[in-house]
């Protein structure tokens, strides 16, 4: 799976050129505001070019580019009042170096609407895939792994530091809730049909 995903040289990176450490203390003259200066999300990602980030992400995801960085600025610019998506748009080829243009608060809306309505069909997509049986145990192991990698190297593009015992633990976890849920799925595809083994009416637990 590592030489699938590839690393931040597949995509013309340089590095980072602006470490927070480095700026000034003082106020600029200009009109960027400072979270937006000190921002480093996407540091090691300066020199990388929007095409071949967008291919990267078509070849493994349902998302683009855009719905990627603009999900996950959404995320981190969210106030007690909501996201600011003006100071996004604004903003948004300081935020993100592949990213060349300026945005409007609608445009930045729908970036994130779209963003969020991809990963409900793909989430229903998966987990209709993980119930139906059409994946073995094995299988589905192989699948979690790969879809687990390219997760995990998104989150190390952005500068989340992922140790090895956070990242097996994280592994592990995910492999247990999928073990759970194609148990219970075998139960209720099976629910009072005859196992073809030992004879036996299998039955769904009831609700309590």
């Amino acid at each position: 799976m590592q030489e699938e995903r590839g690393s931040p040289a597949d995509w013309d990176l340089a590095p980072a050129v602006r470490p927070v450490a480095d700026e000034p203390t003082e106020e600029p003259t200009d009109d960027v505001p400072r979270d937006v200066r000190e921002y480093t999300r996407f540091s090691k990602m300066d020199g990388a070019q929007y095409e071949r980030v967008n291919e990267f992400l078509r070849d493994r995801t349902y998302i683009t580019a855009r719905e990627w960085a603009i999900a996950r600025l959404c995320a981190d610019f969210r106030t007690e009042t909501g996201v600011e998506m003006t100071k996004i748009g604004e903003n948004l080829p300081e935020l993100v170096p592949f990213m060349t243009d300026t945005y409007s608060p609608q445009a930045v809306n729908q970036a994130r609407s779209a963003f969020e309505e991809k990963v409900r069909m793909a989430g229903a997509t998966f987990l209709y895939g993980a119930m139906c049986g059409f994946f073995t145990a094995d299988e589905l192991d192989d699948l979690m792994y790969e879809v687990t990698e390219v997760a995990k190297f998104l989150l190390e593009v952005e500068g989340v530091d992922l140790s090895v015992e956070d990242e097996l633990e994280a592994e592990e976890r995910i492999s247990s809730v999928m073990r759970d849920v194609r148990s219970a799925s075998d139960e209720l595809r099976h629910d009072g049909t005859e196992c073809p083994n030992c004879g036996h009416t299998i039955e769904a637990d009831a609700d309590d």
